[in-house]
């Protein structure tokens, strides 16, 4: 299949917002697309690579070939070309990464250039989500949707699942079953407005302390143990204390799900960047095993060759609660009233977490899904930040300013210190009248930053503030969001840096 189909496909999916006609386009992409080539479709179409984070950033885009005028880019060559780029290293290694690049963005047309820059720097924003992708999977295979997607939570990769699917085996799709050491997609949350609204959705409920850890899979085979992030890396050798655990509960098989965080004498939690360190670069890892991670489960998949993840939460919870010793499971109450479920969060704030989670005792576990039978509440803090640039959007934003540059207020210099980006929270009608204010605003611009005046306050709502060596005031906002803007606020009474850092301070 040739680039220019998939960055045409591409564009078609991004121009409609109907969820209907995605699935039809993508479909029909991966009907004409051959046996090798249906994952590489299926990433790029999702906007990721095959081969994850290559390492490629602008300032490797800035200077490229012009393009070529007729397309002849097979994907099969373009996923050939970034997997050697990414195993490029060493010295020289920065000439040759340029050089596999040039050739690349040569033979790519105008509009595969386009598609290309986007999939590389991981800003190719289309619509196709995961739920779209799947329902297309199922269109183009003429399968059940509830096949392909309980498939896909088991196998924890909608391409191989998709090319089994379309390669015409009816037994294809029953080889993806739990198995230990095949780590698969976890569980995620929807979120709660409030306690009365969670309670009125679920009942009944259990209440468990949200930790601010890392999320951890972890499987045992005899005395075998292997730990897997959210995002189904291996990092066994970064958690020991998490196999000790493991390996002394009383079961031959397990696949358990559960929370590794840094936890103080006192037992509350220290900042989530150390938690994260272990699981870094690994000279951080080596700087963060002096502090030790404590191990939490809430959830069993498999125990002794049976899978139970189908089963209602009350029974895996028991089982769980018969293998695993208090100590080691994430603190729960079953919500017997609305009172019961302010007590469990206020506790859990108490102890420093993050708030609260909220979960039906009737419902299965939903792999690789974000299921209304789990529900997160946690409070939210918002700050009053300044817009100091934004960058131009991708696929649906195309033409529109997105990605917005937010400034704290330093009253020791009278400036702006930027705390980080975020192009979430934002109404097509918001992206429409920013893109016009700021561009009255503006200063200056470079390829795809436009710098403007610091006159625009906009509220934001984040999740805590981590240290950064990014950015200048050595913090940044974590999942930052738009709320609104604020018209009736001037930038000189946007909240400051020091505000940011009590904030930081107050999380030590």
């Amino acid at each position: 299949m040739l680039l220019d189909a998939l960055a045409r496909t591409s564009a078609d999916v991004a121009a409609t917002s109907a969820r209907l006609r995605k699935t039809e386009l993508i479909a029909e992409c991966l009907r004409q697309s051959r046996p090798a080539e249906v994952p590489i479709v299926v990433a790029y179409l999702a906007g990721e690579l095959p081969q994850g984070s290559i390492g490629v950033g602008w300032a490797g885009l800035r200077e490229l070939p012009p393009p070529a005028g007729t397309p002849a880019l097979e994907a099969l060559e373009v996923d050939a070309a970034v997997a050697r780029i990414a195993s490029i290293s060493g010295k020289g290694s920065q000439a040759a990464r340029r050089a596999e690049l040039a050739d690349l963005f040569g033979r790519a047309t105008e509009r595969e250039q386009r598609f290309l820059r986007s999939l590389l720097l991981g800003e190719l924003r289309q619509g196709a989500l995961e739920g779209v992708m799947l329902d297309a999977v199922a269109k183009a295979a003429g399968r059940p949707a509830a096949e392909i997607r309980r498939a896909t939570m088991l196998a924890g990769n909608v391409g191989a699942v998709a090319a089994s699917a379309l390669g015409g085996s009816d037994a294809g799709l029953d080889g993806f079953r739990l198995t230990v050491f095949r780590p698969v997609k976890p569980m995620l949350a929807q979120t709660a407005e409030d306690l009365p609204s969670a309670l009125t959705r679920l009942n009944p409920a259990a209440i468990e302390w949200k930790l601010d850890g890392a999320r951890l899979q972890v499987h045992r085979l005899g005395d075998e143990v292997r730990a897997y992030t959210r995002n189904l890396a291996d990092v066994t050798d970064r958690v020991p204390e998490v196999v000790q655990t493991v390996l002394g509960l009383r079961a031959e098989s397990l696949v358990l799900d559960g929370e590794a965080i840094a936890l103080k004498p006192d037992g509350t939690p220290h900042r989530f960047q150390l938690t994260m360190s272990r699981f870094g670069s690994r000279n951080d890892a080596d700087k963060g095993k002096s502090v030790p991670l404590s191990t939490f489960f809430f959830d069993l998949l498999h125990i002794d060759g049976e899978d139970v993840l189908d089963r209602p939460a009350r029974e895996r919870l028991a089982i769980l609660d018969r293998l695993v010793p208090p100590r080691s499971r994430v603190p729960r109450i079953e919500a017997m009233t609305h009172a019961d479920a302010e007590s469990a969060l206020a506790e859990a704030l108490a102890k420093g977490h993050e708030g609260v989670m909220v979960k039906a005792l009737d419902a299965p576990y939903e792999a690789g899904r974000r299921g209304g039978s789990w529900l997160k509440l946690k409070p939210t803090h918002t700050l009053d930040l300044v817009v100091l640039a934004a960058e131009w959007g991708h696929g649906r934003r195309t033409g529109k300013l997105s990605n917005l540059h937010l400034g704290a207020r330093d009253p020791a210099t009278g400036g702006f210190v930027m705390l980080g980006k975020t192009f979430k929270g934002m109404t097509d009608a918001m992206l429409a009248w920013q893109t016009e204010k700021l561009l009255e605003l503006e200063e200056r611009r470079d390829s795809y930053v436009v710098h403007v005046r610091p006159e625009l306050v906009v509220e934001v709502a984040f999740d805590g503030v981590q240290t950064s060596r990014r950015y200048p005031g050595g913090v940044a906002l974590r999942f930052a969001r738009v709320k609104g803007y604020r018209p009736d606020k001037g930038p000189g009474e946007a909240d400051t840096i020091d505000t940011v850092r009590a904030i930081h301070e107050g999380s030590a």
